[in-house]
């Protein structure tokens, strides 16, 4: 499973234009005309739990409606989210990444999900948020974060057979929890004698919003309609963009663990404008010259 992020390599993974894309062993179910009550046996358990098939929205009218400029989304999310509802015993957990800029809708679709699930949508006791700099801000503190972390999956999923988990910014995420998420999506029958099968994870990240973007520009120029893009030919885009970034982003740690050796604040764009500094190889500038070696000299010209 992977999550396609930019910095760090691992995780669970969907593609978006916002556009989601479905990875590791992607399977497209087909939409479903309705819900199955043999694949869908849940009662409203007075907690805003699952609605059941009875109170069910129609999703695909839902998205149709509600959801704009956005063709691959309302297609592949339907597809993702009824097919993995309607499977009797799924593989495993259902993984989905939300990609692009602010304000494309990855937390409107989020919560779309959540409603269309729950009576009390996000308010649910079956649903659990997290922001990565808010509910994880301390990379020193990781270790404390992951039992936390995992703790909280376990009690959710054991309340709540059918669970929901977000994680925005996910791109912001450290390693090492990510690390602790990716038991819960892999092909495991259980954990610790808890079935996480049945659980839906949503990542929403920044990451591959300019390239998405781009894409987008690029057909209107050309005079072509936003529904001629393709989720392959958006995918490779994405793709390339992201190999390109790798570079980058190994890099960018090196940075922010020099700021954090010298106890010195710091910000997103700062680390950023360090990363502009460095020198990068070949054309493509994928490696750095220099690997990390002249990082923490660079950070001088930054210091107050």
């Amino acid at each position: 499973v992977r999550l396609a992020r930019g910095c760090r390599a691992g995780g669970p993974a969907v593609l978006c234009a916002i556009a989601p894309v479905q990875t590791a062993e992607p399977r497209w179910l087909g939409t479903g005309s309705g819900w199955s009550q043999e694949a869908w046996p849940c009662q409203d358990d007075g907690r805003g739990g699952s609605r059941g098939p009875a109170g069910a929205l129609p999703g695909e009218l839902d998205l149709n409606r509600r959801l704009h400029g956005q063709h691959l989304a309302k297609d592949v999310i339907l597809k993702a989210v009824q097919g993995f509802l309607e499977t009797p015993q799924p593989e495993k957990a259902l993984a989905l990444s939300f990609h692009g800029w602010s304000g494309t809708g990855k937390n409107f679709v989020a919560r779309m999900i959540a409603d269309h699930l729950y009576r009390d949508g996000l308010k649910s006791e079956c649903v659990k948020v997290f922001i990565s700099l808010f509910h994880f801000p301390h990379p020193k503190y990781v270790d404390l974060y992951k039992v936390q972390l995992k703790k909280q999956i376990s009690e959710t999923v054991q309340l709540c057979k059918q669970s929901l988990f977000i994680f925005d910014e996910a791109e912001k995420l450290h390693s090492g929890l990510l690390d602790a998420i990716k038991p819960y999506v892999d092909h495991y029958d259980s954990i610790d004698e808890v079935d996480y099968r049945r659980s839906i994870f949503l990542f929403l990240s920044n990451i591959g919003g300019n390239i998405i973007s781009q894409v987008t520009l690029d057909f209107w120029r050309a005079g072509r309609a936003r529904e001629e893009i393709t989720m392959e030919y958006l995918e490779h885009r994405v793709s390339l963009y992201l190999q390109k970034q790798q570079g980058n982003c190994h890099v960018k740690l090196c940075v922010r663990d020099a700021f954090l050796a010298r106890s010195l604040p710091y910000t997103e764009e700062v680390l950023d404008e360090v990363v502009r500094m460095m020198v990068f190889i070949p054309e493509e500038k994928l490696f750095s010259a220099q690997g990390c070696k002249s990082v923490s000299h660079r950070i001088n010209y930054f210091l107050p």
